[in-house]
């Protein structure tokens, strides 16, 4: 999955702020746990501080009892890339927009091969949505094809 490649340009300055080693993935366990919880915000400059917090209210907040442990994170960070190709952009434009909104760095090249998987998820979602006469989700299905492959 594509959040399992999205790295926080800032992880060091993160790491030296909390006091203890964090990996640079965004969505490890503990990355997420780090920023979850008694983080001090206001000790980073600006920039990074607004790209962290858009992060949060972007990814982070969701009802569930093992938040942010619980899945949600990496499935919005997936349906916003997913969104942001159906809006136009490119692969390229994708990993700039993910860095300039929230400082998450992810190669231009995982970006496009993630669009790939996509597509052929939901080409099989597709085709057994046919088979079953959901004829409603077969549409839906093959229009979000039609906007991440143009």
């Amino acid at each position: 999955m594509i959040a399992d490649r999205a790295r926080f340009r800032h992880a060091k300055k993160i790491e030296r702020l909390c006091g203890y080693r964090v990996p640079e993935f965004a969505f490890s366990p503990v990355m997420l746990e780090t920023i979850t919880s008694r983080f001090n915000f206001d000790a980073l400059d600006f920039a990074i501080r607004d790209q962290l917090l858009r992060f949060f209210d972007d990814f982070l907040r969701c009802r569930c009892k093992n938040s942010p442990l619980c899945g949600c994170p990496e499935k919005k960070f997936a349906k916003k890339v997913i969104e942001l190709r159906e809006n136009g952009l490119d692969h390229r434009q994708i990993a700039a927009y993910l860095s300039d909104e929230y400082g998450i760095e992810v190669f231009p090249a995982d970006v496009l091969s993630f669009l790939e998987e996509s597509v052929h998820v939901l080409e099989a979602i597709a085709d057994v949505s046919r088979l079953q006469g959901e004829a409603e989700l077969e549409k839906k299905t093959v229009e979000h094809i039609r906007l991440i492959e143009r």
